[in-house]
């Protein structure tokens, strides 16, 4: 089996094979930091968390960088707006991306460079551009030339003259072409600025990636990464900039994951709709929110709604207790001492549920297909426990202890059920905060048609779905009461 990915640059999955055998170079595009992250930023982050998590279980030696981009437009206005320096509120929110995504188990990539400590190589870079006539300096701006680069487009999977056509340039514009963007941008008064060949300013936002990619990764690396967002024009102007200036070399195989709406609209401020990772973590648990978060394939896009994030919910509340259950015969997992560090996926032997594992995962990192061999496993477990007598021997308990020992080395993968069952339950966000009591008279009222109707099935389901997200139904003379489980 070999893993295959789907390349934006091809529009096709295709075969993985890196660079160097058994090495992978992964540049991933960062947050820029003037907010706090959204969940949009959580699902990118996480999508490739399990990407470089499944590389190294599969045996491949990963460096992974990932950026931060700490001089902006965006940045400069809100430092404004607050009254701070933009060092200091570059500062405050890579704190904070750390902080929200270590609650997610996103694990810190192995390099993390920011922006401004690459401005002698972007200076660099763009004096190549200039040298080799990709590039063109108006006043004290820079600007990269589309019209000289003959696969402008491609990526992205646009057509210049296209391009041209649904544009509209301003008498007063520098730009020779609409589509042109800037390399270096001349300072203003009160702006952040560096010293140049062309003045005092500071880099264009695509000119900063390409600079730090190619500085820890080399010219041509394996893996570009990034939101669908970025597609175009950051990476686009990315990539033109980049082959331009190194002959043609740059990242091989680019991966994009899609969209995360909110209640099925577009996330935005303006339209108020828009939900941080920390907002989010005040009313849902950590692992929910990561599990909810990879159940659909990354390509896929992903709507983030209450009922959603609950009926996940839903589901991780059952592995748990399954666990919870296998820990009262087998006694506490012993996660460090029963996988090995790395949590190799290519040490087993052969066992089908881990070759089905990476079969699904291999399929262009089918995350939801992976989950759903987990449930499957889980199902498996229960049963075992089912069957068992009333005092089981060692051997008996075998097949269960195996069984146990397989979930979570793909867990691992995954980066969920990290937590003891106990605690879980206990640090499990209160269900008054997710589930509104007329939500739950709603429920309730449909279980009470299905038994009216003698829908026993169905009056089962509505219960236990209720218990899973910690209700608990008392029926009486007087009807159907309910109360948390606390």
């Amino acid at each position: 089996m070999s893993l295959r990915l789907y390349n934006t640059a091809v529009r096709s999955k295709e075969i993985f094979k890196p660079l160097l055998e058994g090495k992978v170079g992964m540049y991933v595009c960062g947050v820029t930091v003037y907010d706090l992250c959204h969940i949009g930023h959580a699902r990118s982050a996480l999508v490739f968390d399990v990407l470089v998590r499944y590389l190294k279980a599969r045996g491949f030696d990963v460096t992974y960088v990932r950026n931060f981009t700490d001089v902006d437009d965006k940045i400069i206005e809100r430092a404004g707006q607050l009254g701070k320096d933009t060092t200091e509120l570059a500062e405050e929110y890579i704190d904070a991306f750390y902080e929200d995504m270590g609650k997610l188990g996103v694990l810190n990539a192995d390099i993390e460079p920011r922006a401004t400590e690459h401005i002698d190589g972007m200076v660099a870079m763009i004096s190549t551009l200039i040298d080799k006539g990709f590039a063109y300096v108006e006043d004290k701006d820079v600007y990269y030339s589309v019209e000289k680069y003959r696969g402008y487009g491609k990526l992205s999977g646009r057509r210049l003259e296209d391009m041209k056509a649904g544009s509209r340039i301003a008498v007063d514009e520098k730009k020779r072409h609409p589509m042109d963007f800037v390399l270096w941008k001349g300072a203003k008064p009160d702006e952040p600025h560096w010293p140049s060949p062309w003045g005092p300013g500071r880099p264009g936002w695509h000119m900063e990636c390409s600079v730090m990619s190619n500085n820890f990764l080399g010219h041509t690396f394996d893996i570009h990464g990034g939101g669908k967002d970025l597609l175009f024009p950051h990476h686009e102007n990315e990539r033109a900039q980049s082959i331009a200036a190194n002959d043609g070399k740059f990242a091989r195989y680019w991966v994009h994951n899609g969209f995360v709406t909110l209640e099925s609209e577009k996330m935005s401020k303006s339209l108020g709709n828009f939900l941080t990772i920390r907002d989010a973590l005040k009313i849902y648990h950590p692992e929910v929110l990561r599990f909810f978060l990879l159940s659909k394939h990354y390509r896929s896009p992903l709507d983030f709604s209450k009922n959603a994030v609950l009926d996940v919910q839903s589901g991780l509340v059952r592995i748990y207790r399954t666990l919870q259950r296998a820990e009262g015969l087998l006694g506490p997992f012993q996660n460090g001492k029963e996988i090995s560090s790395n949590g190799s996926l290519t040490d087993s032997g052969g066992e089908p549920f881990i070759e089905q594992f990476i079969h699904k995962m291999d399929d262009d990192l089918n995350t939801a297909g992976a989950i759903g061999l987990v449930f499957e496993k889980v199902k498996e477990m229960n049963r075992l426990m089912d069957d068992l007598g009333p005092e089981p021997t060692d051997k008996v308990l075998e097949p269960l202890k195996h069984d146990r020992h397989l979930l979570f080395k793909t867990a691992r993968v995954l980066g969920v059920l990290n937590e003891i069952p106990q605690d879980f339950f206990r640090t499990l966000s209160h269900p008054a905060e997710t589930l509104q009591a007329q939500d739950i008279e709603k429920m309730i009222g449909e279980r009470n048609t299905a038994r009216a109707e003698k829908k026993w099935k169905d009056a089962d389901i509505i219960r236990d779905r209720l218990k899973d997200m910690g209700v608990i139904l008392e029926d009486g003379p007087e009807g159907t009461t309910w109360r948390f489980d606390v």
